[in-house]
């Protein structure tokens, strides 16, 4: 059991309903944005939110190929989801598997031509989209005070990437 005299102030704090209704506004928010900009790229593109995350990163990854287990790492995805996944994208022609050459028990992910195609022409649209429902609704300030916010979140979930040594540089 816990000793309530080791926990800090803010953690026995509890948070304030204007502080719950900010974290429900912040939920509900991303998830219409993440539902309009789902809907429009399969409308408009033929490709499903989770095919363009799978064909995004193979586009930015070296000779456009990585491990199974490396993709599903890469788009924080259960290794179980991401084969289910990428069967259905390579009986679609937009991806293949291939024997991994280092390592029997693995599969690397490639994106084929017609994948790289489709990526290409789904960016264009995906790009107009997001500007429109994310882009042009905040002002430069908001845009500034919103990059402030998301790095003070990273650092507060990530700390060991922000720790500074005796020396005062971040490590």
């Amino acid at each position: 059991m816990r000793d309530d005299r080791s926990v800090s102030a803010a953690e026995r704090r509890r948070m304030t309903s204007d502080e719950l209704t900010i974290w429900r506004s912040l939920i509900d928010t991303t998830a219409e944005l993440r539902r309009l900009l789902g809907a429009q790229l399969l409308q408009e593109t033929s490709l499903s939110p989770a095919d363009y995350h799978v064909l995004l990163a193979l586009s930015e990854a070296r000779d456009r190929r990585l491990r199974s287990s490396e993709l599903a790492a890469t788009i924080d995805w259960e290794r179980s989801r991401l084969s289910h996944h990428l069967a259905r994208m390579e009986r679609r022609g937009l991806i293949r598997r291939d024997d991994c050459a280092t390592d029997n028990r693995g599969a690397e992910v490639l994106l084929t031509e017609e994948g790289a195609t489709l990526f290409r022409a789904a960016t264009a649209p995906h790009m107009r989209a997001v500007k429109k429902h994310f882009a042009d609704a905040l002002t430069p300030e908001q845009f500034v005070a919103l990059a402030d916010i998301l790095q003070v979140l990273r650092d507060h979930l990530h700390p060991e990437l922000t720790e500074k040594p005796a020396g005062g540089q971040p490590s």
